[in-house]
């Protein structure tokens, strides 16, 4: 049984209080510049996710108390949450050092964009 804490309202509960989201930071190519999107672009939001084994950053919903999305990285062998944090905002630095893989490579080119 996972516990899950919504960062928003502060509620805590089982999974089934909550809605799983899915992986984590998914941008949508049409938000930004819907007539230039590539079909590549297109394929890649609808159907490429990450399945580490180890640390992973999903989004979460919070059914029985606010209702709102967030953001939450969890280690998927040990099934541990490690950080809750707002649907816009990015996990904690250090979250950012300890991914591997193709989510290193997102916190990456994320913190080389700003």
């Amino acid at each position: 049984m996972l516990v899950v804490t919504c960062p928003v309202c502060g509620i805590e509960g089982e999974e089934a209080d909550f809605h799983y989201g899915g992986q984590a930071h998914v941008r949508r190519p049409a938000t930004t510049d819907p007539v230039n999107i590539k079909d590549e672009e297109q394929r890649d939001y609808l159907f490429i996710r990450h399945n580490p084994k180890g640390l992973h950053f999903e989004r979460w919903r919070c059914d029985r108390g606010c209702g709102k999305w967030f953001h939450a990285a969890r280690d998927t062998v040990t099934m541990d949450f490690k950080a809750y944090y707002g649907i816009t905002e990015m996990p904690p630095l250090e979250l950012q050092q300890q991914a591997k893989g193709t989510w290193a490579d997102y916190f990456k080119s994320v913190a080389k964009a700003k």
